[in-house]
């Protein structure tokens, strides 16, 4: 079989623009449209991984959204603000099933306050 090609490309922050002001502890249900540019279809064996930053409670990996070649999907992450002030920046990336990174990183940039 032929050999597909992976790649991401981000199209827009749909929730949590970067920079939003969060209060401590809040969940922040971020989420990012993206679409599937390349032309392997995305399945359960495909993986966001945090690649940097800040953790802000999210597991370390998640499952892709499962998206056709040439399709948009929604990249869901929630997120739990911390109780420290400050700007808190998180970047994730996907995987492929054979452990590959792909496609354009995404990030979330919020400023916690006290409430």
């Amino acid at each position: 079989p032929k050999e597909c090609f992976s790649n991401l490309q981000f199209i827009d922050d749909l929730t949590v623009p970067d920079n939003s002001f969060i209060t401590y502890g809040s969940t922040v249900d971020k989420q990012w449209l993206v679409e599937n540019s390349g032309t392997c279809h995305w399945n359960a064996d495909y993986r966001i991984k945090h690649l940097g930053g800040a953790g802000l409670g999210a597991p370390e990996e998640i499952m892709l959204y499962p998206a056709r070649a040439g399709t948009q999907a929604t990249v869901q992450i929630l997120f739990t603000a911390p109780f420290t002030d400050g700007v808190y920046e998180s970047a994730w990336q996907a995987y492929d099933p054979d452990g590959n990174p792909f496609g354009d990183p995404i990030y979330i940039r919020i400023t916690v306050a006290a409430p």
